[in-house]
């Protein structure tokens, strides 16, 4: 090297040193072109070579740092093209952008005229609230706007998220997420396709089939519409998410819930199915609210309770039902208990509750139901599952086969979820139509009924005194008079669904009229009502309701 040219080399560099130094004591330029300069902040080594007309370089070691704007750039050594207005930085690198995000990598392509960066190896984005990891990223400085699609992952707080590709948003603080997406976090487990994730707010948002696993794997979410809130536990899923928790199943239109540790609360919305495999029933609505720490359901807008067994199903509608714990329930009020014959005493003692008994229903107003054995209505209704007892209150009917039963308060005995034991207490009466006016009724206090298969089988009904009406056949069924009489008590036989003898115990007084010499409508007992027509037909009668 000759002395001259090592002089002009020294004066160039140090021309160029105190250019930089002066040019960091101005102000940014307002210039647009000026604006988007590379500027060269320090080095510990500088060097300078021209390849040709359109490529000029200035070679960067040691401690570099390269400010555009206020964006910094560290690195261990960098190369900028002082024509194209390119970074190339290797090693440590760092970028600062403005104070709110940093992104270090191990290598950055830089291209300071259109803000595009390209990052590889080691990449850690970080903002105020995670780190993105990832092998590869491209970041545009100037949308704010970073990608990656060799995969990645977020950390942010207690949640991980990773997948193939995603679309960073620094300005919203929304990572998009794509490919093979799973988010950890110590509630849940969300797998999915595409999820949009906010690092500020911990909302994501969901927008293709999803599968979000919870409490140690016991609750599952299907879901393709909707975001769940990590940070306020808060969610909300659309079009029919389908939720397993246990031995539960929500299936709904829309479903709301509120998995604080101080709520619990959940609501569904539109055509809703609730199905409980463990204790044998289902509820359908257009409107369900659910407590999931007391286990309970307020069911409303036309909801219908369905028991199911062997085939077989009893299915109940009302404006109203309600179920949760019996345990519960017990600790607040009373609970009515079966009564015995005498109406005195309590015939059941409740036993000890397991996970599949703890449990009952109320509905109220318009009560109705309906099997293939037995109809019923009234106005309200109790149902627990550790007695199988169904409670109907105000103006109850009850319909097995041909025979309709009517009084204060019927409780119907359950086996199976099929009808086995009838119980009727205060103006109890059974009517059984025989032709267009005549019509089998026996009144008095009490009824207790027994059914075998579903189908009434003998029923005794006792009063002070009982009274009964009673159309005598012949072996061709020709009628051949009318008993009217009163006694203690009266037995009733049933053969194919239909009174076949009626027996008076104890103080039987009565008369037997010949069919043409009575009036069939004013010998009939006070309080006859035939009520066929508020009769469930088939239960399809109660869903359209």
């Amino acid at each position: 090297m000759t002395k001259s040219f090592y002089l002009k080399y020294l004066f160039f560099t140090f021309s160029s040193i105190l250019s930089l130094v002066s040019f960091a004591q101005q102000p940014i330029p307002s210039d647009t072109t000026q604006s988007k300069k590379l500027n060269i902040i320090r080095a510990d080594r500088l060097s300078y070579f021209k390849k040709d007309s359109a490529q000029e370089f200035q070679s960067l070691a040691g401690n570099v740092l390269v400010r555009q704007n206020n964006t910094l750039f560290y690195c261990d050594s960098a190369v900028v093209n002082t024509n194209t207005n390119v970074l190339e930085s290797f090693g440590h690198v760092h970028i600062n952008d403005h104070d709110s995000l940093h992104i270090y990598a191990d290598y950055l392509k830089y291209e300071g005229s259109t803000k595009l960066a390209t990052l590889n190896g080691n990449i850690q984005l970080k903002d105020n609230r995670g780190v993105l990891s990832t092998p590869q990223l491209n970041y545009n400085l100037d949308t704010k706007i970073a990608s990656y699609s060799n995969g990645g992952k977020l950390v942010n707080g207690n949640t991980t998220l990773t997948s193939k590709e995603a679309i960073y948003y620094e300005e919203t603080r929304d990572v998009y997420f794509k490919r093979d997406v799973v988010l950890i976090n110590p509630d849940y487990v969300i797998h999915t396709d595409t999820l949009l994730y906010n690092t500020y707010s911990e909302i994501t948002t969901f927008t293709v089939p999803t599968t979000i696993i919870s409490d140690s794997g016991h609750k599952k979410i299907l879901t393709s519409d909707g975001y769940y809130d990590l940070k306020n536990k808060k969610s909300y899923f659309g079009k029919r998410p389908q939720i397993f928790d246990g031995n539960t199943v929500l299936i709904a239109d829309e479903v709301a819930n509120d998995d604080s540790d101080s709520s619990g609360f959940g609501e569904a919305n539109g055509n809703v199915i609730f199905r409980d495999t463990a204790q044998g029933y289902t509820i359908l609505a257009n409107n369900m609210k659910t407590n999931r720490k007391e286990s309970a359901v307020l069911a409303t807008v036309k909801p219908v309770l369905i028991f199911i067994k062997d085939q077989d199903s009893m299915v109940i509608a009302a404006d109203t039902f309600f179920t949760a714990k019996l345990s519960n329930l017990r600790k607040e009020r009373v609970v009515p208990v079966v009564m015995d014959t005498s109406g005195r005493d309590s015939l059941y003692t409740p036993p000890i509750l397991t996970d599949s008994t703890d449990h009952y229903f109320e509905a109220y107003s318009h009560v109705r139901i309906f099997s293939d054995s037995m109809q019923a209505i009234g106005d309200s209704l109790f149902y627990a599952l550790d007695d199988s007892v169904i409670r109907l209150f105000k103006k109850p009917v009850l319909w097995a086969q041909g025979n309709q039963v009517t009084g204060d308060t019927v409780y119907l005995f359950t086996k199976n979820k099929k009808p086995d034991r009838l119980y009727v207490f205060n103006n109890a009466m059974v009517i059984s139509k025989m032709a267009d006016e005549f019509f089998n009724q026996v009144k008095g206090r009490t009824i207790n009924g027994y059914f075998i298969n579903g189908n009434m089988d003998y029923m005794r009904t006792r009063g002070s005194p009982a009274e009964s009406i009673y159309y005598a056949q012949d072996d061709a069924d020709k009628f051949i008079g009318v008993n009217k009489s009163s006694a203690d008590a009266y037995d009733i036989h049933f053969e194919n669904k239909k009174p076949m003898r009626i027996s008076g115990i104890n103080d039987l007084k009565g008369m037997v009229y010949p069919m043409r010499q009575v009036n069939h409508i004013a010998i009939r007992l006070q309080g006859f009502q035939w009520l066929e027509s508020l009769r469930p037909k088939s239960k399809y009668d109660l869903f359209g309701e």
